[in-house]
């Protein structure tokens, strides 16, 4: 036997024949594109090889490549599959030339079988019965001649023709005559040769196939029938074994005639005999043989429990013996279904993409033989078959229903697929009793519930209510509607379930179609919403036919996003527990994305027990341009972080909405605080800077001088002050906000807050309005609601509401003590362990542990004493605390190309002479007093990095620091931040290092990039959820270049790079005497750093550049004339001119991009509405604009002299 066989093929049959290898102790060798890398075959075979990029003729049907693979491996033979080279007469003459074996039958019978004129004469030599048909035809009218002699209907086809490909029914001469230059050419294009013939058409035919194979020396076994009569295109869909409803003498008569038809050549390995079998004569004609082994194989495998791979593998290596022992006893019943990417609903067409979601059944006794899994980008190079899925059972209605059951419970998202369409077919009444033709399919109808989107507008997304919980801790946001109060107040319309997801519509509305009967709720931002042209009001339930066209226009002056509500919801999978699209993390909603143009949605079943109605005036927000927002005093505030008189400025001022505003947070331009301290210490140079804590939804952030209200995509955990939080029944109004919107703070109480709450759900609930009675509300001096003395706990325990649903406890100093840490989380286990009824999450800070509860069901002072009675507890307990740790190896591509990149964009755009450019390490080096670079590098690289949160920049992202104190570089973070970092940079800011879980802003200093900290899609080895770190893993990097980080970057998701993890447990005494032995050397450590530190805040000083602001574009005026006639394109938003995409003189057409706007941290792409030349562009790029500004004059083409 071989001990390593070359795969030359992809796909599920490439998984299957590996699976066939392993079990035999044979080594794989596997051959790839590109474009297939992340293909399940590469990863399982001993041994992958790239082709190169490019469709099949320049990979899997490249001779020499693959050739050349198999002597660079050493393979000894080679399995070509199905399809691509595996009836290739010429590749198998030169891997036979080459000394491998091919698995497959000789060259001269590939080229006889293969064309289908030879294969009818030897055929009829061997008394094969023969559909009435002709040899070779020479000319039109001979097919005319011989097409009348058969009788019409006949069938064209391309001697050469396999697939499906050059088959032509004709019905009467006028069609064979429109057909016959149609299916040469397709025979010369395809197969390089356009000799055609003709057969009789069976009106009602079956398509039986007989699986054989020959020893090549004249001995052939028949192992069974298959029926392929479930065709498209005759392109197979259901094959089963053994065939129905065929007497015992047909199935005999169709394995003798094939196994004496190939016997008669001495054919070798593997082949398939099919035939045409009439329904109304139970006659069966000879069609064709496929010299290779079968899509279909597989339930002939189920049946007769063989191994045909295994089989194919002896006859090549001369291992026969099984020939003399086979015992061909069908048992029971197997049925198989293809499952393609395509799309049913419009004619299957290809539908190559994204695979978002892979999920298959757990059924015991399903065979499903597949390549993909999510995350699996679907090429529109080859075929699109994703999986075979395959049931056995002991009878054939048995098998019927477990794949209908198999079907049901597996899903695949992203693109479309067939899935649902095969469910369909299981319950088919003809294909339930077994007396489907060839060409019954063609007039089955398939109506999905679906809509397909035209225009996906300029940021639509599909969000639920509930958003995301429980995962604020791994840093990943809620999401959900940002205005949740409209969406919810929409599904309440329709009577849908609460987490009936819709669409989020911001800037410019979506067009769609949908393909059934249902019914629409929409509201928001003022706009027009048509169905077929015709108005739908607002807040009211619609009926919409199926096929209706529904548009939705530019989002007008009031409010900021709209929302679209079906009967039922959309049918889109959970990620983490919601539905809700986060477009930084790329995950939720559909493909974790804004809509596009081609996207298809599924629509979840009406409710048929709902009872819609519309809203009532008195529910329906009011939307402004001047907002008051009721907030919360705190979590920070004076005298500690802010003074007095800041405080007063935040409730007294008018905020302005900024223009850079988005669901991570509305921006706020308005007067700068005067501070109540200097700089943030460890935390950073900033008076705003803190040791990392988890915020609160709606936290108003001082990052810098400018305050930031975060949204339902905001960062979990952060290091700046906040010193109010918006209440919950007042989210809602963020979503709202509008560039150029004013706003003012109004503080409230907490029990207020929650009463207000309470009466907004109820309204919701019942859809009538429950007033709130005013009362008066005097704001307290502090934020602090209580304290526990140091005295008595230990360290002063200091709680701090965030907001009527978020409680901040606080230990000891402003500083970086990793005993704090413990304190957080002894007490964070302990809640855990208690089970307290409201709590939703808890989340530790650096020094803090956040407590999100429900206030309808747990007040906060019961949240307060029963963190009390805890820590009272705890207290004692603190010092014998040790934790499980795992030390994680890390590669780190040092100074990498990607944080350079970074960089420079920074320099060109933002910031170009701050003081961390152009060398971040330099900066590193004289902020800490370094020697050299190197000295850094030695730092880093000698260090362990404790893991203290997770999520600091999103997703898993850790924020660590040093175990050793000696190893804390402190730096500041950039200001103003990043436009752009790359995914998985490394960084320092203030005492911590973080890995950026995903692209994005940032502020943290480079020091180079390392592997993915969130795994979005694989479950591996290392990624046993999405997130690879933990709390109090300790993090050690190893130096690796830029070209092996990103190799190791493209295998590390799906599990074929693994990381060395090493499970240890971090004891707080041990740490605490470690400390308390290097003291001196670590105060001198500090003293050389605050003294560094101190000199280069000095020469911020001196050189102006500590008080740095970021200078807002002008806002223009236009009083220029235009000439006659021209076409004015104005802006349709707010925002700031980004790059222009054409120059003045060019000549445009309607829809090309004439230039990019920046809004709402959006790119909002501009075009020309009409043909002509581009005669002004009066704004420059970074030029600020308001809504209807005009950005670009065009003049008619036809008009220029």
């Amino acid at each position: 036997m071989f001990t390593r066989v070359l795969i030359a093929n992809r796909g599920a049959i490439a998984t299957r024949i590996i699976r066939s290898l392993r079990r035999l102790g044979i080594e794989s060798v596997a051959v790839y594109a590109e474009s297939d890398r992340d293909s399940l075959h590469v990863q399982q075979a001993d041994h992958a090889f790239s082709l190169g990029e490019g469709p099949a003729a320049d990979t899997y049907l490249a001779v020499d490549k693959i050739l050349a693979v198999a002597q660079a491996t050493n393979a000894q033979a080679i399995h070509p599959g199905y399809g691509f080279l595996s009836e290739n007469a010429d590749f198998a003459q030169a891997c036979e030339a080459q000394g491998f074996v091919f698995l497959g039958p000789c060259p001269e019978q590939i080229i006889e079988f293969g064309l289908k004129h030879r294969a009818r004469a030897l055929a009829l030599a061997a008394d094969v019965p023969l559909l009435p048909g002709t040899d070779l035809l020479t000319n039109l009218d001979d097919a005319r001649v011989e097409a009348e002699r058969i009788g019409y209907p006949v069938m064209l086809k391309s001697t050469a023709g396999g697939g499906g490909i050059g088959m032509q029914v004709c019905q009467s001469e006028l069609e064979l005559e429109q057909a016959y230059a149609s299916v040469r050419r397709l025979g010369q294009n395809n197969f390089s040769n356009d000799g055609v013939f003709i057969e009789k058409f069976i009106a009602r035919a079956r398509h039986i196939e007989v699986q054989v194979i020959g020893d090549g020396q004249g001995r052939a076994l028949a192992i069974g029938e298959r029926d392929c009569s479930a065709q498209r295109r005759n392109q197979k869909v259901i094959e089963e074994c053994p065939a129905p409803n065929l007497s015992d003498d047909v199935r005999a008569n169709l394995h003798s005639t094939a196994a004496n038809l190939l016997a008669s050549v001495s054919y070798r390995n593997a082949g398939t005999v099919e035939f045409i079998f009439d329904a109304d004569t139970e006659q069966f004609y000879f069609l064709e043989v496929n010299t290779r082994l079968q899509v279909e194989h597989g339930v002939t495998e189920e049946v007769f429990n063989v191994d045909l791979v295994e089989w194919m593998l002896k006859v090549g290596a001369g291992e026969l013996a099984f020939f003399d022992t086979f015992d061909a006893k069908p048992q029971g019943h197997a049925v198989q279904v293809r499952v393609y990417a395509e799309d049913p609903y419009k004619g299957f067409a290809p539908a190559p993409g994204l695979l978002t979601v892979v999920e298959w059944t757990d059924e015991p006794n399903v065979r499903i033989d597949h390549w993909v899994s999510a995350g699996l980008e679907i090429s529109p190079y080859f075929d699109p078959m994703i999986a075979k899925v395959i049931v056995h059972r002991p009878s054939r209605t048995e098998a019927l229903t477990a794949m209908a059951s198999a079907l049901r419970q597996s899903q695949l998202y992203g693109t479309q697929t067939n899935l649902q369409y095969l469910e369909m077919l299981m319950q088919d009444a003809v294909v339930t009793a077994g007396t489907i033709t060839t060409r019954y399919l063609n007039d089955v109808q398939w109506q999905p519930r679906r809509l397909d989107v035209i225009s996906g507008g300029t940021q639509t997304t599909i969000q639920d209510a509930r958003g995301r919980r429980g995962y604020w801790h791994v840093g990943v946001p809620p999401s959900g509607a940002f205005d949740n109060y409209t969406f919810r107040l929409l599904n309440r319309v329709l009577d849908n379930d609460i987490d009936a997801a819709g669409f989020e519509v911001a800037v410019q509305g979506p067009s769609f179609k949908v393909s059934c009967d249902t019914t629409i709720a929409w509201g928001g931002a003022t706009t027009e919403f048509t169905c077929n042209g015709e108005l739908i009001p607002p807040y009211e339930v619609f009926e919409v036919e199926a096929g209706s066209v529904l548009e939705m226009g530019a989002l007008a002056s009031t409010g900021a996003r709209a929302y679209i509500a079906f009967g039922g919801g959309l049918n889109c999978p959970e990620y983490l527990g919601s539905r809700s699209t986060f477009t930084l993390g790329q995950f939720g909603g559909h493909n974790g994305r804004a809509l596009r143009a081609g996207d298809v949605l599924a629509l979840a079943p009406n409710n048929p027990h709902c009872s819609p109605q519309p809203a009532p005036i008195e529910l329906r927000p009011v939307l402004s341009n001047a907002w008051t927002l009721r907030v919360i005093y705190g979590p920070h505030g004076a005298p500690d972080f802010l003074t007095e008189s800041d405080i007063d400025t935040f409730f007294d001022a008018t905020w302005e909405v900024h223009y850079n505003s988005s669901r991570t947070g509305v921006r706020l331009i308005g007067p700068k605080p005067e501070w109540a301290r200097t700089d943030g210490g460890e935390a950073g140079l900033h008076p705003s800077n803190l040791h990392d804590n988890a915020y609160a939804f709606g936290s108003i952030d001082f990052t810098g001088d400018m305050p930031v209200i975060l949204g339902p995509d905001g960062p979990s955990l952060g290091g700046f002050v906040c010193p109010a939080t918006v209440i919950t029944a007042d989210l809602w109004k963020l979503g709202q906000l509008r560039a150029g919107d004013r706003l003012c703070f109004e503080p409230v109480s907490i029990e207020k807050a929650v009463t207000i709450e309470a009466a907004q759900e109820c309204a919701l609930s019942e859809l009538e309005p429950r007033p709130v009675p005013p009362t008066n509300y005097t704001r307290p001096l502090s934020p602090v609601i209580d304290r526990l003395p140091e005295a008595e706990f230990g360290d002063e325990i200091v709680f701090r509401p965030a907001g009527d649903h978020f409680l901040l406890i606080e230990y000891g100093d402003l500083e970086l003590d990793i005993r704090l840490r413990f304190r957080a989380h002894a007490l964070m286990r302990y809640l855990q362990e208690t089970k307290v009824e409201g709590l939703r999450e808890l989340t530790p800070g650096i020094r803090s542990l956040q407590i999100h509860y429900d206030s309808q069901t747990i007040s906060l002072h019961s949240v307060i004493d029963t963190v009390v009675a805890a820590e009272r507890v705890l207290a004692s307990q603190l010092d014998s605390l040790e934790v499980p740790s795992r030390i994680v190896h890390l590669p780190l591509s040092w100074n990498d190309e990607a944080c350079q990149q970074a960089i420079d964009k920074y320099m060109q755009s933002v910031r170009a002479n701050a003081p961390w450019c152009p060398s971040n390490l330099e900066f590193i080096r004289r902020i800490n007093g370094l020697t050299d670079i190197e000295a850094v590098k030695r730092v880093v690289f000698d260090a362990s990095y404790l893991v203290l949160g997770l999520g600091d920049v999103y997703l898993g992202a850790p924020v660590a620091t040093p175990v050793d104190p000696r190893h804390r570089l402190v730096t500041t973070k950039y200001n103003p931040a990043r436009t752009w970092t790359a995914e998985n940079s490394v960084g320092i800011g203030g005492s911590y290092l973080c890995v950026y879980g995903m692209e994005g802003p940032g502020g943290y200093q480079f020091v180079g990039r390392t592997l993915q900290m969130w795994n979005r899609y694989q479950q591996t080895a290392q990624f046993q959820q999405p997130w690879l770190l933990r709390f109090f893993d300790q993090i050690r990097f190893y130096e690796v270049g830029h070209d092996e980080l990103m190799q190791m970057r493209r295998d590390f998701p799906t599990g074929q790079h693994a990381i060395r993890i090493e499970e240890t447990r971090f004891s707080l005494a041990d740490y605490q005497a470690f400390v308390d032995s290097q003291e001196e050397s670590i105060q001198a450590f500090k003293l050389q750093r605050e003294q560094a530190f101190a000199d280069e805040l000095a020469r911020w000083h001196r050189d102006g550049q500590f008080h740095f602001e970021v200078e807002e574009a002008p806002e223009l005026t236009q009083s220029e004339s235009w000439p006659e006639g021209a076409i004015l394109v104005d802006s349709p938003v707010s925002g700031s001119v980004w790059q222009h995409s054409v120059a003045e003189g060019d000549t445009v057409v309607p829809g090309q991009t004439l230039m990019v706007l920046e809004s709402m941290k959006m790119e909002i792409p501009v075009v020309a509405t009409r043909a002509g030349r581009v005669y002004r562009l009066p704004l420059g790029a970074g030029a600020r604009i308001t809504a209807g500004q005009t950005l670009c004059v065009l003049k008619e083409t036809d008009n220029e002299a």
